[in-house]
C-alpha cells in the first residue's frame, strides 16, 4: 500500500512561516493531482490547496495569497509554503494524492495521516 509521507508543520506565531512537504512511500503509477487539505476542531475537511497534472493550481479564498503549492505531480513531491498565519489556520492538514498504483488500477486517492500546524496569536 502506497503510503503518503509528510513532513513540516508545528507551531508557529501568527504572521510567521510554515513549509509543509509530501512524497509517496514508492511511486504510483501516475499522479493526476494532489494538494492539501485541512480540518480545524469541530469542523469538516476542507481542500487548502490543489496542484493538477500540467500545473493548474487552485487555492481556498482564505489563503489565497499567502499561501503557496509548488510540486510537479511527475515527480510526486508537493509542497505548501504558508506565510502570513493567522490563528484561523490552525488545523490538521492532510496532504491527498489523486492517481494511479498501477497501470490496470483504478484511480484511487491517497491520504497522509496528517500534520498538526498550531499559530498562536
Amino acid at each position: 500500500q502506497v503510503q503518503l509521507v509528510e513532513s513540516g508543520g508545528g507551531l508557529a506565531q501568527a504572521g510567521g512561516s510554515l513549509r509543509l512537504s509530501c512524497k509517496t512511500s514508492r511511486r504510483l503509477f501516475s499522479v493526476n493531482s494532489m494538494g492539501w487539505y485541512r480540518q480545524a476542531p469541530d469542523s469538516e475537511r476542507e481542500l487548502v490547496a490543489q496542484i493538477r497534472r500540467g500545473g493548474g493550481r487552485n487555492y481556498a479564498n482564505s489563503v489565497q495569497g499567502r499561501f503557496t503549492l509548488s510540486g510537479d505531480t511527475s515527480i510526486q513531491t508537493v509542497h505548501l509554503e504558508m506565510n502570513g498565519l493567522k490563528s484561523e489556520d490552525t488545523a490538521i492538514y492532510f496532504c491527498k494524492m489523486r492517481g494511479f498504483e498501477r497501470s490496470m488500477s483504478l484511480e484511487s486517492d491517497y491520504w497522509g495521516r496528517g500534520t498538526q500546524v498550531t499559530v498562536s496569536s
